[in-house]
């Protein structure tokens, strides 16, 4: 099994114990496998490996910082950029069209990321229907999430309980229907109560039609990474802090948590361990183990790389990085 680290300054291998540079770059927010190439989203475009990271060049949008890129089963590639953006690929991701119809959603004019100076919105979250290629679901931060069912022709708007931060997505690998999102305190207009109900996770049973609380309970609530097992009983896990600035530089450190659930958001325990009830570094990487069912592979804000297991046992694969924005295992 191959581990890339995605930095604040590039893109690391993984072994040994040790992370070694193979693509220099900022804000790489993204990786993930297509058809045995590596893709990288970056805070300067989208770049692609065909030999598992070792080397890479860059397959396009030079001028966007590049959030998350998925698959959809016509062989088609979506990423989603900031400014809030969805290009395609038709050509394994050599070129890459604008899906003008998105921009042109009623109120895309107003999404943005609400700090001083604001920042332009991100469509920072993908999930396409394994099964329909032509449904797809773009979650935008701060706008809400955006759906189309004939491939982008159309798009129609929703908020899951009215909140409109959207940081990850994905679906139930055996149930398109069932789709979860991560959300934030983030508002247009500035930043929400913080109190339950405001941030945390939800889901959908209905393709996105209606969304329901499955944060009850939990702190910290502003949920940010997340990532669900492919294999059966396709588990859930979210990494959370207390707000959207929590840092090891924090006094008393970031107090993030890393949190599972096996029955679809009804109840949640902790994947920490003793060390890191809470963690005083927040994860911002998180990915499947792909050779440990129900483990991840987790990035922190200290430049550190974990491996947990289901049970909460946590094994060092780097120290001494940039911070990590994601990980990827393949």
């Amino acid at each position: 099994m191959s581990i890339l680290a995605g930095t604040s300054k590039g893109v690391y291998l993984i072994a040994d114990g040790a992370g070694r540079q193979v693509l220099e770059g900022r804000g790489v927010r993204d990786l993930v496998t297509i058809d045995g190439r590596v893709f990288a989203g970056t805070g300067a475009g989208l770049y692609s490996s065909d030999d598992g990271g070792e080397t890479w060049s860059l397959s396009g949008m030079a001028d966007y910082e590049v959030w998350q890129v998925r698959a959809a089963g016509d062989g088609a590639i979506y990423a989603g950029t900031q400014p809030a953006g969805l290009f395609k690929s038709t050509d394994g991701g050599k070129s890459w069209i604008e899906n003008e119809a998105f921009t042109k959603i009623p109120g895309a004019d107003d999404w943005c990321v609400p700090v001083k100076p604001r920042l332009p919105g991100r469509s920072r979250a993908l999930v396409i229907d394994r099964n329909d290629p032509r449904r797809i679901w773009v979650g935008v931060e701060v706008g809400g999430i955006m759906a189309t069912t004939d491939g982008g022709e159309t798009w129609e708007f929703s908020l899951p309980g009215e909140n409109p931060d959207l940081h990850m997505m994905c679906a139930q690998p055996d149930n398109p229907d069932v789709i979860y999102a991560s959300t934030g305190y983030g508002r247009l207009d500035g930043v929400a109560e913080m109190i339950e109900g405001n941030a945390g996770v939800f889901r959908s049973d209905d393709g996105g039609g209606s969304w329901q609380y499955a944060w009850k309970g939990i702190t910290p609530r502003y949920s940010r990474p997340m990532c669900i097992d492919p294999a059966t009983p396709h588990g859930l896990t979210v990494a959370s802090a207390p707000t959207a600035f929590s840092s090891f530089k924090d006094e008393g450190g970031a107090e993030a948590m890393l949190l599972r659930s096996e029955d679809g958001g009804e109840s949640w325990r902790s994947l920490c361990d003793e060390a890191h009830s809470p963690s005083a570094a927040n994860i911002h990487g998180l990915a499947p183990d792909r050779e440990n069912p129900g483990g991840v592979v987790i990035g922190t804000d200290t430049g550190e790389v974990w491996r947990v297991s289901n049970d909460a046992q946590w094994s060092a694969l780097a120290t001494g990085l940039p911070a990590v924005l994601s990980t990827l295992t393949f």
